[in-house]
């Protein structure tokens, strides 16, 4: 059975906190990429990302893509964080591959990062001195 493609927005990322869970089941990263300008992204306790598709206000959302083995798809989806789970996704280039997404009530109270366009650069500004003006 081929590998599956996974469209990764957060900590399973390259260099990242859980990217050692994709590489346990011998995933391949395939790629870089960016979603269809639909969804938004939240900051769930500053630990992790959940990204949600919707239908007005959304914006495109940098991912990674990787290629699982189907046996490692259900392996890696319990090693996520609660609320965490796997839907379809829709790339800028109009493939829809199996992604991570949010729960929309993991959402709630949380802070949205959107603006940033993906969690690499929300980190990286987050990790940033800040002016002290």
């Amino acid at each position: 059975m081929p590998p599956i493609h996974l469209a990764v927005n957060g900590t399973l990322m390259r260099g990242l906190e859980l990217n050692s869970n994709l590489l346990a089941v011998e995933a391949r990263f395939v790629r870089e990429a960016e979603t269809e300008p639909c969804y938004r992204l939240w900051s769930i306790a500053d630990r992790h990302p959940a990204m949600l598709r919707v239908r007005e206000g959304g914006r495109s959302i940098a991912v990674e893509v990787w290629a699982v083995p189907p046996a490692g798809l259900g392996t890696i989806l319990q090693q996520e964080p609660p609320g965490l789970c796997i839907g379809k996704v829709r790339l800028a280039d109009g493939e829809i591959v199996l992604g991570v997404l949010g729960e929309s009530i993991l959402c709630e109270g949380e802070r949205e990062i959107t603006e940033w366009g993906g969690w690499r650069v929300y980190v990286g500004w987050r990790q940033s001195p800040k002016d002290q003006a």
